[in-house]
């Protein structure tokens, strides 16, 4: 098993939550994909597909965003996509306005700083955050 996925799992434990193998595939599945997916992604996925129902993946996800391991990304009226939360590793996003497509910011994030100064002026400790930027990607620009 993935290293990250082992240290997930643990997390999931610790957070109160029953070690399924339901849970642990999805957890895999998105270790392996690196990418936030859709619901309907995640359900149709080779490791889940065969394993429980849309509604269960639904639900696993649920508890897993409530819970801190799973970030849920996107805009309300689309398909909500999913990533998985790394503690000391985050990611900042693009979302088209238009089609809800979904990638990855490829740059520094500006925000470090400015955590950091936040942190050291407040004693805030775990402070973390979360990026979206929203616009309309080239394709619907066209």
């Amino acid at each position: 098993m993935d290293p990250l996925v082992s240290e997930t799992i643990d997390r999931c434990r610790a957070a109160g939550m029953r070690r399924t193998k339901a849970m642990e595939q999805l957890l895999a599945t998105l270790v392996e994909t690196d990418r936030p997916m859709t619901l309907s992604e995640l359900a149709e996925s080779p490791r889940l597909s065969d394993q429980c129902d849309k509604a269960t993946v639904f639900r696993l996800l649920q508890r897993l965003t409530e819970k801190g391991v799973v970030r849920r990304l996107g805009l309300h009226e689309r398909a909500a996509y999913f990533a998985l939360l790394v503690p000391g590793r985050h990611r900042d996003y693009l979302i088209c306005t238009e089609c809800g497509s979904i990638e990855a910011v490829k740059a520094p994030c500006p925000v470090h700083e400015l955590e950091d100064e936040i942190r050291q002026k407040t004693g805030f400790r775990n402070l973390y955050h979360e990026l979206e930027f929203f616009g309309t990607c080239p394709a619907c620009a066209g």
